[in-house]
């Protein structure tokens, strides 16, 4: 299947609109057809050359049941009920005050200062205070919208994951399972900086559940980021190739949620 944004945005409508709960194999025949639908209406309202219905829900169904490890506790995404599961979640808020001078430098060493030396993204501070990123100041609003943000765990200890659809190639025509390895995924993760992407994202999800829990803990609710690269999740039976979880800490959430409203100089 092809890359391109146009094809990503076809996936994401299907994810976004599909009802993927399937929690037995006896509920994948059900799934399967909704599938088709899914990729049926999304074929209509961004059709990409090449691309059908039917080829594109065969391609997506082994992404839905591939287990997700860490990130929901062994569970794939058509083992998580629609009810625990928010589709585009959008969001804005205010990056500091017209006088803020906050800038990516501020950003780069809070990641630093928070990530252990064995964490899979702890390079990327480096990336980010490259000279021509690390003097941009941080003003205006911050606008976005989550792919999705499911709630796993139990009913008394929830936790709350951000999901991130990706539709990267990262190999040549051929693409096999391989090329989606954990380092080769770190390494797009890098080269695109998915990282600030991903930490903004975990700033949202807090402050939204800050406003909803009535006993919210940074350490207990915030659950982790999952990027998917759907070309290398490999159904129920393959391993781990095309999730790339990351748990950045709780308290670079919050720090950094402090940061972006320019806190600490008030």
């Amino acid at each position: 299947l092809p890359g391109g944004t146009a094809f990503g945005s076809l996936v994401h409508e299907v994810f976004e609109n599909l009802d993927w709960f399937a929690p037995t194999p006896a509920d994948q025949d059900g799934l399967a057809e909704r599938l088709l639908g899914a990729t049926t209406a999304a074929n209509a309202r961004f059709s990409v050359p090449g691309v059908s219905a039917p080829a594109l829900a065969q391609a997506l169904l082994p992404g839905l049941l591939t287990p997700l490890g860490r990130l929901t506790d062994d569970r794939p995404l058509a083992a998580v009920a629609i009810g625990d599961r928010l589709s585009e979640l959008s969001f804005e808020f205010p990056l500091g005050r017209a006088t803020s001078t906050t800038s990516l430098a501020e950003v780069a060493a809070l990641l630093r200062h928070w990530l252990p030396a064995d964490d899979p993204l702890a390079d990327y501070p480096d990336a980010l205070a490259e000279p021509n990123l690390s003097g941009q100041l941080l003003r205006g609003f911050l606008t976005g919208s989550i792919d999705s943000v499911l709630r796993v765990g139990s009913a008394t200890q929830p936790r709350f994951v951000v999901i991130d659809y990706k539709t990267n190639r990262l190999g040549g025509d051929a693409l096999t399972l391989e090329h989606y390895s954990r380092q080769a995924m770190t390494e797009e993760m890098i080269r695109t900086h998915y990282p600030l992407q991903a930490i903004l994202y975990c700033v949202a999800l807090h402050r939204f559940l800050s406003q909803r829990l009535r006993d919210y803990q940074p350490e207990r609710h915030l659950g982790g980021v999952g990027y998917l690269f759907v070309r290398g999740l490999a159904g129920p039976e393959g391993g781990p190739t095309g999730n790339f979880s990351w748990f950045p800490p709780a308290g670079l959430v919050v720090e950094l949620s402090d940061l972006l409203a320019d806190r600490r100089r008030r």
